[in-house]
């Protein structure tokens, strides 16, 4: 059972691991999400000479209200990060993990990095249409 804590959430006494990590979580019918929608997975690449890329959601509306109040609730209890980011648990097509969601300017929500283990175990990429899952 998952249960928030004031740094993250829990799993019976431990914080959660990202999916493909070492530790195998299983979501039940009465572990269901706060907030669920669609959207696209897309990669970020930087201008060369950088390498690398690095794959997002998008989080706006009711969903990164309520991120954004989670975050404000955090940093009241001490418990803030850098960049204004959130640490929250998250589920793509299903598959859970634990990350924090970034501010962007840009669309006024956030943005949920996915690494690539848990873009393998749902069996996603750049481009698809990924069901969201947050508990926020």
């Amino acid at each position: 059972m998952w249960k928030r804590s004031r740094y993250g959430w829990d799993r019976e006494g431990g914080m959660a691991r990202a999916a493909g990590m070492g530790q195998t979580s299983v979501m039940t019918d009465s572990d269901d999400p706060t907030h669920e929608f669609e959207t696209a997975l897309w990669r970020w690449t930087p201008e060369p000479p950088a390498k690398g890329s690095w794959h997002f959601v998008t989080i706006d509306g009711e969903a990164a209200d309520a991120i954004r109040a989670l975050g404000f609730e955090r940093r009241m209890l001490g418990g803030a990060r850098g960049f204004g980011a959130v640490r929250l648990r998250a589920s793509v097509n299903g598959v859970p993990f634990e990350t924090s969601a970034f501010p962007q300017k840009e669309s006024g929500g956030y943005l949920l990095p996915v690494k690539a283990a848990v873009r393998k175990a749902a069996g996603v990429g750049e481009g698809d249409l990924v069901t969201i899952g947050l508990w926020a």
